[in-house]
C-alpha cells in the first residue's frame, strides 16, 4: 500500500533495492559483471544475474513498469508512478552494467580490429559451450524438440549468410538493434553481444561506446538506449510468456538458433568484396574457409576456442553448485 504524495527522495526509498550502501556497492559489481559479460559475444548477462542470485529480482524489476505505472505517468503522478518500481535495484545495477560496457567497449574494439582470428576462436568457444549449458535444459529431450532445434539452427544459419557483412547506420536500424539485443538480458545462455554480431552491428555499437560523449557517438547511443528500454519493456513480456507456457519448446529453438549461428562467428574468412571508403577498407560481403597450412595462428585460436569453453562451463559450475551449503 503506497501513499498518495511522495517527494521524488520518497518515491526512491519506496522501491525495492539495496538498504545500504554496502548492498548498493555489491549490487553494483553484480551489475558490472553483467555488462562485461553482455559485451562479450557468448557470454550472457542473464548467466550472471543468475549465478550472482539476482535473476529473479532483475524480472521482477523489469515486470514493474507494468499498465499501473504507465496509467500513473499519464495521469503525472510521477512519484506515485516511480514509488511502484524497483528503481532502487535498477538504477545500482544499470549504473554498473553501463560502467562495464564503457569501460570494456574500447578494448573489444581494438581487439575484433588487430586480432580478429583470434577473438573470433575466442567467440566460437564461448557460444559453443554455451549451447551444451543451454541445450541441457531441453526437458523431455524428445523428436519434437530436436526438430525445433534444427529448425531453429536452419533458420539460424541461412539468416546469418543473409544478413550483409554492412548493414544499415540508419537511426531505425540501431533502435531495432538495441530492442533485439537488450532481450539477451534476461535470456540466460543468450548473449546480447552475440545478437549484435547477428545483426552485423557488434563492431559499430563498441566504436561508439569508445568514445561516448563525442556528439554523433552520443546521439547513435541515446537512439540505441531508446530501443533497448522498449524491447526490455515489451519484448521482456512475450519471452516470458513464452519461457513459461512453452519452456522446452523455447529453450529448442534458441538453442538451435545458437548452433545454426556459429557460421558467423567462424575464425578464418575470406574477402570476395570490399571497397574503400574515406581511406578505410569496408567489407561488403565474405565467405567462411579454412585456414592455409599449420601454423602457431591455428595453435592459438584453437587455445582461444578451448578457454571459451573453459569459461562458460566454469559459470556454469558455479551457477548449479556454488551456490549450495
Amino acid at each position: 500500500m503506497y501513499k498518495e504524495k511522495f517527494t521524488l527522495g520518497e518515491a526512491f526509498m519506496e522501491s525495492p533495492g539495496p538498504d545500504s550502501m554496502k548492498s548498493a556497492a555489491l549490487l553494483w559489481v553484480k551489475g558490472f559483471c553483467m555488462g562485461g559479460a553482455d559485451i562479450i559475444p557468448g557470454v550472457s548477462g542473464g548467466t550472471v544475474a543468475f549465478i550472482t542470485g539476482i535473476y529473479t529480482q532483475l524480472i521482477d524489476a523489469i515486470r514493474s513498469f507494468d499498465v499501473t505505472f504507465a496509467r500513473k505517468l499519464f495521469t503525472l503522478d510521477i512519484t506515485g508512478a516511480l514509488a511502484g518500481t524497483h528503481l532502487r535495484f535498477l538504477v545500482c545495477l544499470v549504473f554498473g552494467v553501463l560502467t562495464a560496457v564503457v569501460s570494456m567497449a574500447r578494448v573489444m574494439h581494438y581487439m575484433m580490429g588487430t586480432h580478429p582470428v583470434e577473438i573470433w576462436s575466442l567467440f566460437f568457444g564461448l557460444i559453443t559451450a554455451s549451447i551444451y549449458v543451454v541445450g541441457r535444459e531441453i526437458k523431455p529431450f524428445n523428436s519434437i524438440n530436436i526438430l525445433l532445434v534444427l529448425f531453429g539452427a536452419a533458420g539460424s544459419y541461412l539468416l546469418v549468410g543473409m544478413i550483409p557483412v554492412s548493414t544499415p547506420e540508419t537511426m531505425p536500424y540501431i533502435f531495432m538493434c538495441g530492442a533485439i539485443a537488450i532481450c539477451a538480458m534476461i535470456l540466460p545462455g543468450i548473449s546480447g553481444a552475440f545478437l549484435l554480431l547477428m545483426l552485423g552491428k557488434y563492431e559499430y555499437i563498441t566504436a561508439t561506446l569508445k568514445d561516448p560523449f563525442v556528439a554523433e557517438n552520443l546521439a547513435i547511443i541515446g537512439v540505441f538506449a531508446g530501443g533497448a528500454l522498449t524491447g526490455i519493456v515489451f519484448f521482456s513480456r512475450i519471452l516470458h510468456y513464452l519461457l513459461h507456457r512453452w519452456h522446452a519448446a523455447t529453450v529448442s529453438v534458441l538453442t538451435g538458433f545458437m548452433v545454426g549461428a556459429l557460421r558467423k562467428v567462424w575464425p578464418w574468412k575470406e574477402v570476395l568484396e570490399s571497397v574503400t571508403i574515406r581511406g578505410k577498407l569496408h567489407v561488403l560481403q565474405e565467405q567462411n574457409s579454412l585456414p592455409e597450412g599449420v601454423s602457431l595462428e591455428i595453435f592459438v585460436a584453437i587455445g582461444l576456442a578451448m578457454a571459451g569453453v573453459v569459461a562458460v562451463l566454469l559459470l556454469d559450475h558455479i551457477s548449479r553448485y556454488g551456490g549450495k551449503r
